[in-house]
């Protein structure tokens, strides 16, 4: 029981080490397309506004994912909702 603890602990460290390198990953690109396109037309037409874009929307969808960000349903909101109701039937066997 403790070895699958420090196992999924450990995991979940390897899953936010993982974001950050991503979040620096992306943060490169971005600096490399802007430059890119200043060097191209001068901001007259700001192309790599899309690419932020899109890095944008895929690191909110992985940041959601790895800190459970979403209250109503996360990482481990059906075990959470199993107990509830194990928790319930309990009650309700000992007032029946």
């Amino acid at each position: 029981m403790e070895n699958t603890k420090y196992i999924r602990a450990k995991e979940r460290v390897e899953e936010i080490r993982e974001f950050y390198g991503k979040v620096a990953s992306a943060f490169v690109t971005v600096l490399i397309v802007a430059a890119i396109n200043y060097y191209l037309n001068e901001w007259r037409n700001a192309w790599f506004l899309w690419v932020v874009f899109g890095l944008s929307i895929s690191l909110f969808f992985k940041a959601n994912k790895i800190f459970n960000l979403n209250p109503f349903i996360g990482r481990d909101w059906e075990e959470r909702k199993t107990q509830e109701f194990l928790r319930q039937e309990e009650n309700a066997q000992r007032w029946n």
